[in-house]
């Protein structure tokens, strides 16, 4: 008569639930998969099939008791080996936001403000654009084959015995930080510096001749001036964005070693 023994049952779960565990922590930070516009059963729906592809292949499993103190410690430290690779990719979507602030603000569209439903924020239309803009592009390259990629490569590099969780894991993805608001600034340059010049030449303009109302003559200039850059501009997005997603995923590989 065929039976499980409750050891062959907890194996068997294990095999999977540590698994599964890191890959629905990911998905829930990664962005696209992790927005809040996708609901959780759809997430869910997409970790079980992957679950099911990446666990044969993993090796190592531990042999804790799944109820146990030992277990709960195992799946907080998937969970957040999850999260923690999620995150990276979050900061390279966040920084073509933050280059839409910057330019919003200079501009004057601050006010010209939005929810964004992917992460349930108030926004700037430009930011939204720039979201927008670099999440159809992150599809057109296959990014979110990337990411799936990233995952299941990551119980090969950071499997469940070889992995030792500290600080420096950490203090690398903060200082990725830097790294997002660097390349926002070089994307925001331009029109920043274009912005710049133009409330010069009005600044001069005001002390030539002071019975000019320049704040309603400078604020449209200065806009549609903003726009005409913002649309010259858009050639160098493209390189700009290719960069800063090699830079990324090179990141990504060397943190996983």
């Amino acid at each position: 008569m065929f039976s499980l023994s409750d050891q062959q049952i907890s194996a068997w779960l294990a095999q999977y639930l540590w698994v599964m565990i890191r890959i629905s922590a990911f998905l829930l930070a990664v962005p696209i998969f992790g927005a809040r516009t996708l609901p959780a059963r759809a997430r869910i729906a997409l970790a079980i099939p992957i679950t099911l592809v990446v666990s044969p292949l993993v090796n190592n499993i531990p042999d804790v008791e799944l109820l146990s103190v030992q277990g709960f410690l195992v799946a907080i430290e998937q969970a957040i080996i999850g999260f923690l690779l999620g995150f990276i990719f979050q900061l390279f979507i966040q920084m073509f936001v933050v280059a839409g602030q910057i330019i919003a603000m200079n501009m004057g569209l601050g006010f010209a403000s939005l929810n964004d439903p992917a992460n349930g924020v108030v926004v700037t239309v430009l930011s939204q654009y720039y979201l927008t803009l670099a999440t159809l592009l992150f599809l057109a390259v296959n990014g979110h084959l990337v990411l799936l990629e990233l995952i299941s490569k990551s119980f090969m590099f950071w499997s469940f015995t070889s992995f030792q969780l500290n600080a420096g894991y950490f203090k690398e993805v903060v200082g990725l930080g830097s790294w997002m608001f660097a390349g926002a600034m070089v994307l925001a340059l331009p029109v920043t510096t274009a912005i710049l010049l133009v409330n010069i030449a009005f600044g001069v303009m005001s002390r030539a001749a002071p019975q000019m109302n320049i704040f309603a003559v400078g604020f449209p200039i200065t806009l549609v001036f903003g726009l005409f850059i913002i649309w010259f501009g858009l050639s160098n997005f493209l390189p700009q964005f290719q960069q800063s997603l090699t830079e990324l995923i090179l990141f990504a590989e060397n943190l996983l070693g």
